[in-house]
């Protein structure tokens, strides 16, 4: 199987070469880290038993943010490695985490490649975060005895039929996964229907409710409202916006603003995309509208004017403080078919919290806010028009539909301590 495996990843570099090589010259990704994907991997404290976390992106790096400091508690003679696939998870990663723990890029599943990395680092488990499983870690892993955890495991409406697909490989690939911690029932079923044995799999709920942070003020907030003249509940924040969405939002943000009631409305949009911040720039520009872009003006450059009436985001690590100064906020990659942003951080922040039909990616925590009407789904531009209007003009309905999100968030909670639990039960076995 290995050698099938093997062959099926040179056909797929062979494949994606060009576009990895235009997306080096052209976006300046993937120039860098190299060493690390093909295996040439250095620990802090080599004399230490490890544990291996590997985060693919942005997403599931954040989940780790309660997991890690519970693990060093747990596990205090144990070094903690961390690893991600893609820049933006690398860098997520080090603002978390260099000054304390080695972060690296994940190495590339060839089994040369695979076993290289597994001699360099040595763990004593490998922890993979949501769906990470690869064929020749997970036998490589198998072959070293070191038992391999699916942590906040998920498998969405989209990548579960593509895994149904290839059957016989993932039955071989999850048969050798000592246990996969579930975020949902319907998860835990698909992972079994895969070919993970029944007794490996144990609902834990998500760890991302753990991170998401309950609270009515957040550090910096106060200085960025300062910086953009940002008042009282008149921010709407579209955040995590993908393709499409930027135009939608500013078309809609335009006719609030021909109505009198809405003319101290100022709009944040926050792209999810870094290499997307100029063309959404040139997008407000030609929407003629003045804007500030808050990476100069975290530079210490000052507006061209007074209360800028949009905002553009275009730097990374702020998005929190956008939501939790604005009146509504829409989560963005949702009316495109793209799965989503992540919209526990708004409703735990207490905002009112509107998303698009295309939310595959959290479809639980959709589903979980929707039942508590703790959030608004919308399925289109004009919905989203109407409930934003009504959200900024009917508050006492806008704070409730917030207080109903952050009660949701509350009760679903506590998968943090119940994932460390079972992880030690099974390094105690």
């Amino acid at each position: 199987m290995r050698f099938i495996i093997d062959c099926l990843y040179l056909l797929a570099i062979v494949f994606v070469s060009p576009k990895i090589i235009y997306r080096m010259i052209l976006q300046g990704r993937y120039r860098s880290g190299w060493g690390q994907r093909l295996g040439k991997i250095s620990r802090r404290a080599p004399e230490k038993r490890c544990i291996w976390i590997h985060a693919v992106s942005v997403g599931e790096v954040n989940a780790t943010k309660t997991l890690i400091p519970k693990l060093a508690e747990s596990f205090g003679d144990y070094e903690i490695v961390i690893s991600s696939t893609t820049d933006t998870g690398l860098e997520r990663a080090k603002t978390l985490y260099e000054k304390d723990l080695q972060v690296f890029y994940f190495p590339f599943d060839l089994s040369c490649v695979m076993r290289r990395a597994f001699d360099n680092i040595r763990p004593s488990i490998c922890l993979l975060m949501e769906l990470e499983v690869w064929p020749n870690l997970t036998r490589i892993a198998n072959k070293k005895n070191v038992p391999v955890v699916v942590v906040n495991g998920r498998l969405s409406d989209e990548s579960f039929p593509k895994y149904k697909l290839i059957r016989p490989i993932t039955k071989w690939m999850f048969a050798k996964v000592d246990l996969v911690l579930a975020q949902t029932d319907e998860y835990a079923e698909r992972f079994r229907l895969l070919g993970c044995a029944a007794e490996k799999v144990i609902v834990t709920s998500s760890l991302k409710y753990d991170t998401a942070r309950i609270t009515d003020k957040v550090d910096g907030a106060d200085k960025l409202a300062r910086q953009l003249n940002i008042t009282g509940r008149k921010l709407w924040v579209a955040g995590g916006t993908g393709p499409g969405e930027e135009k939608i939002c500013l078309d809609i943000f335009s006719k609030l603003k021909e109505q009198g009631r809405f003319a101290d409305l100022q709009l944040a949009i926050v792209p999810r995309k870094p290499e997307r911040f100029d063309e959404v720039a040139q997008q407000i520009a030609e929407a003629d509208f003045d804007f500030a872009r808050y990476s100069l003006i975290k530079e210490g450059q000052s507006t061209s004017t007074g209360k800028p009436p949009v905002i553009l985001g275009d730097t990374m690590g702020d998005l929190t403080k956008f939501y939790s100064l604005a009146g509504v906020v829409f989560v963005g990659r949702s009316l495109v078919p793209m799965g989503g942003s992540d919209m526990m951080e708004s409703a735990a922040l207490g905002k009112c919290t509107i998303f698009g039909p295309y939310t595959f990616n959290f479809k639980q925590t959709v589903d979980v806010l929707l039942k508590g009407d703790g959030a608004i789904s919308v399925n289109n531009a004009d919905e989203l028009f109407k409930a934003v209007e009504k959200c900024l003009t009917d508050i006492p309905y806008a704070r409730q539909i917030a207080a109903h999100g952050r009660e949701v968030i509350k009760q679903n909670q506590g998968a943090t301590e119940r994932t460390v639990k079972a992880i030690t039960s099974l390094l105690d076995a």
